[in-house]
């Protein structure tokens, strides 16, 4: 067991030749800890006392009850040496893992940063003064909110930052930087991207928006509603908003085709001087429903199989094409309905089968696997 105990903890020796008393040092992921060991004149382990070093005591607060057991388990000193060096490990790791408390100078620092930049622009702060929450308006005062998430080493380290927007938000940060000039840069972008939210703020205003539900800053895309069951999705270039945007029209066929064959009849006479809005009215020849003409409800019409409007975050969308029926379904419904149905037949990832409602053919891609 001597052998064995020099062998593994060179560092711990013993004092007397009763080798009752050991003094020295245990070594844990290469780091030194002080130890001192009394044992009692039978040597027995469970009797043993022990003395640690400060640093030693800190890694085992709360593991205390631990120790203890094992001391009592342990049928040699060699065992619990190795016992209590496992608890140690647990220990350095747990502590590790913690985040490391940041000098004073951080934050002085911050606070200088939040007295410049105004206290009136804070909206959040942690209460590890890490995470915080930064407002700014730009010129058609929209309101946003600038998430700053700080680095223990600040300034030097870059933060790390996110907010709604439909760009990348890009940051130039340097060392010498301060909130006040990420708050500045913030701005710069919102106002590069002031006339993107003018149009879909006006499209959100005067039309009636089926998709997205609840609209964020970050999203480009909308779904306008033309009339029953056909509606037309707008995806707008946040760089270029005047520009004509992608466009795909929803609907039964016999009501889409006319206004695809104007749409790419007109498409010469889109002016990016005039709103995408106009513009989209131009084009199409129609005048969208909007909240001053229609009610919302108009163009909610459940699906024909689950009969509920949405269906998690989709909405029905597949359209028999038959202007007798005219039925709306889910993607999704639509597509087990028909998988089910025996006299159904796929073609890769198409489904051919019959209405559920007219039983005139119908048609349904087979609906898109989330990850």
């Amino acid at each position: 067991m001597e052998s064995s105990l020099v062998k593994d903890n060179p560092l711990l020796l013993p004092l007397n030749k009763e080798k009752t008393i050991y003094d020295g040092f245990i070594t844990v992921q290469e780091r030194d800890f002080r130890l001192r060991i009394l044992l009692p004149p039978d040597r027995q382990v469970k009797q043993a006392r022990l003395h640690c070093c400060w640093q030693l005591k800190h890694l085992l607060h709360g593991y205390e009850h631990i120790v203890k057991q094992r001391q009592q388990q342990s049928p040699d000193l060699v065992t619990f040496i190795l016992e209590l060096k496992t608890v140690l490990e647990v220990g350095l790791k747990s502590r590790h893992e913690c985040r490391s408390i940041p000098p004073p100078q951080y934050y002085a620092q911050l606070i200088s940063e939040m007295e410049t930049l105004g206290w009136g622009k804070l909206l959040f702060i942690d209460t590890e003064f890490r995470t915080l929450r930064l407002k700014a308006e730009d010129s058609s005062r929209r309101q946003h909110i600038l998430n700053i998430k700080l680095k223990s080493k600040h300034p030097v380290e870059a933060p790390e930052c996110s907010a709604d927007l439909p760009v990348p938000l890009a940051i130039t940060w340097t060392p010498q930087s301060t909130l006040e000039q990420l708050h500045s840069q913030f701005l710069l972008l919102l106002e590069s991207l002031t006339e993107f939210w003018d149009v879909l703020d006006e499209i959100d205003s005067k039309t009636w928006i089926l998709e997205p539900e609840k609209p964020s800053r970050s999203d480009t895309m909308r779904r306008i509603a033309i009339g029953n069951n056909t509606s037309i999705k707008v995806e707008v270039d946040p760089r270029h908003p005047k520009m004509l945007p992608e466009c795909c029209l929803l609907g039964a066929e016999h009501v889409v085709t006319p206004l695809r064959n104007k749409l790419n009849a007109n498409m010469h006479l889109w002016n990016p001087d005039s709103s995408v809005l106009h513009n989209l009215r131009d084009v199409l020849e129609i005048e969208f429903p909007s909240p001053a003409t229609h009610e919302k409800s108009s163009f909610s019409v459940e699906c024909g199989i689950c009969y509920s409007y949405r269906l998690e975050d989709a909405i029905p969308d597949q359209v028999c094409n038959d202007p007798r029926c005219g039925q709306p379904f889910h993607q999704a419904c639509l597509y087990e309905w028909l998988r089910a149905l025996p006299s159904s037949r796929q073609s890769f990832n198409i489904v051919f089968g019959e209405c559920p409602y007219c039983s005139k053919p119908i048609t349904v891609k087979m609906a898109a696997q989330k990850s």
